[in-house]
């Protein structure tokens, strides 16, 4: 890890143009999530999310002002996505989220940093980059990256039960690592969840997730308790054996059947 990758953020023209369009306006916009952690692990960026103090019809104004792209499909949750060139970004309006129903929620807009980094799921993704190159880290997920830890924000029962996709996105972020470092406790908890995660996420989204797994850097730490033994892990087995009784949907068989493919 190098402040310098942190820095190279700031750098890109279209990220210094998206802060100065905010910025003269008044509203303070800071880089949030995968594009942060990724540039403290030197791994390549593709999308940039930040979070805004603003609400996103005045993001809107702002953009329409400038004559940026934009749309604002995800408006109900305070996300704007803008196109910059070649360029990606998602802001997203300073929010708690109340009523949590799945990946469905209500949201209440705040002006609180914490406040917002409290509804992220791991303490990795809720580390701020400012414009001025600090860095707000409110449940030190850069000691975690350091450490090579997956830690939720908060109760793991809770978070996990607000959204059951965390748990396949926990197994996911373990790719990051050469050797992830388990927290007690989790692999037992989490393991109590597979089966309602997977009787209430649809199964294109957890196709989505496992693909993404065979995207990571050490993609064996996602599937294998000891890749050597090729002992897989639990939320493997028990998805193999859910989609078996379900007589499979093709998409998910292919996935799972990569992971024997892959890794033999």
């Amino acid at each position: 890890m190098n402040n310098y990758s942190i820095f190279s953020l700031l750098k890109k023209e279209e990220a210094k143009y998206i802060i100065d369009i905010f910025e003269n306006e008044g509203a303070e916009l800071r880089f949030v999530g995968g594009c942060v952690r990724n540039a403290i692990l030197e791994s390549k960026i593709n999308d940039l999310d930040c979070a805004i103090n603003i609400k996103p019809e005045s993001i809107i104004n702002i953009l329409e002002k400038k004559n940026i792209k934009y749309d604002d499909f995800a408006k109900k949750y305070g996300s704007i996505k803008v196109f910059l060139e070649n360029q990606k970004f998602e802001i997203t309006s300073l929010r708690k989220d109340i009523n949590q129903r799945g990946r469905d929620t209500d949201v209440i807009y705040t002006n609180d940093w914490e406040a917002d980094a409290k509804r992220r799921d791991f303490t990795f993704n809720a580390i701020y980059l400012k414009s001025d190159g600090k860095i707000k880290d409110y449940f030190h997920g850069l000691n975690d990256l350091k450490n090579s830890r997956v830690k939720f924000i908060g109760d793991i029962k809770k978070r996990t039960y607000e959204d059951f996709l965390r748990l396949f996105r926990y197994y996911r972020f373990l790719g990051i690592f050469k050797i992830p470092q388990i927290i007690s406790g989790y692999d037992e908890t989490l393991s109590q969840y597979i089966e309602i995660s997977l009787n209430n996420l649809s199964n294109d989204l957890i196709r989505q997730e496992i693909l993404k797994m065979f995207n990571m850097p050490y993609a064996q730490n996602c599937f294998f308790i000891d890749f050597n033994s090729r002992k897989k892990k639990e939320w493997v087995k028990i998805t193999h054996d859910y989609f078996i009784k379900k007589n499979y949907d093709l998409g998910i068989k292919k996935c799972l059947n990569k992971i024997d493919l892959l890794f033999n």
